[in-house]
C-alpha cells in the first residue's frame, strides 16, 4: 500500500483543512475530549505547526486524560480500550506520559503510570503488557534497553487499534514476569491499595 504524498504548504492554505482544525479545537475543548484532541495534534504536526502550539495541544491532552483518569478512579470504573475510542484515547495519553517519564529516567514514575493502567485497562492482553512495563521499570531496565532488548518492534500491527501500546516483546509475557518476580510481587502488592478501593 503506497502511502498518498501529503503537501504541507497546499495544506496549510486549505481553508477546508484549517476550519476543520479550528472546529477539532473548539470541539475538543467543549466536550474535554481527549479523541478529538488527537486528531487536533495529528492535524497540527501534519502542518508542521509551531513547538508552542503542539505542546499546548499535548498539555491539554495529558492534563484532560489525568483529569478523566482521576474521575475514574474514584468512581472505580475501567476504561473500554478496545470498544470506546474516547477511553482508548484517555488510556494512550496516559501510556504516552507515562513512557515521557520513563525515556525521562524516571522509572519510579512510569511504574506508577503504568500500574494505573493495569488497573483501569479492561482487556487481558494489554493490562499484562502494562504490568511488564511496570516490572521492568521497577527493576531498573533503562528505557533504551527495554525499548531495544524487550520490544517486539516486528510484530507491531500499525492497523490495530491499540497500536500505541507496545503489547508484544521478545520473549513471552508470562516468562518476562517470571524473570522478573521481585518486581511482580512488588507491583501486586502496590496495586492493593487500588483494588481495595474497587
Amino acid at each position: 500500500m503506497q502511502i498518498p504524498e501529503i503537501h504541507v504548504d497546499e495544506l496549510k492554505q486549505d481553508k477546508e483543512f484549517l476550519d476543520n482544525i479550528k472546529r477539532l479545537e473548539q470541539e475538543s475543548r467543549e466536550l474535554h475530549s481527549v479523541e478529538k484532541a488527537y486528531k487536533l495534534l495529528d492535524a497540527k504536526l501534519i502542518i508542521e505547526a509551531n513547538e508552542d502550539e503542539i505542546d499546548e495541544v499535548f498539555g491539554f491532552i495529558v492534563n484532560t486524560a489525568l483529569d478523566k483518569l482521576a474521575t475514574t478512579l474514584s468512581e472505580n470504573k475501567s476504561f473500554d480500550v478496545v470498544g470506546d475510542e474516547e477511553d482508548r484515547a484517555v488510556e494512550r495519553a496516559i501510556y504516552e506520559y507515562g513512557m515521557q517519564r520513563y525515556s525521562e529516567n524516571d522509572k519510579k514514575g512510569a511504574k506508577e503510570l503504568f500500574l494505573v493502567l493495569y488497573h483501569t485497562i479492561d482487556y487481558d492482553e494489554l493490562k499484562d503488557a502494562m504490568m511488564v512495563h511496570a516490572c521492568l521499570a521497577s527493576g531498573g531496565v533503562e528505557f533504551d534497553r527495554f525499548i531495544d532488548e524487550f520490544v517486539d518492534v516486528d510484530s507491531v500491527d500499525l492497523y490495530d487499534v491499540l497500536a500505541f501500546f507496545v503489547m508484544k516483546f521478545t520473549k513471552p509475557t508470562s516468562r518476562l514476569l517470571q524473570e522478573y518476580n521481585d518486581e511482580f510481587l512488588k507491583c501486586k502488592e502496590e496495586l492493593k491499595v487500588l483494588q481495595e478501593s474497587k
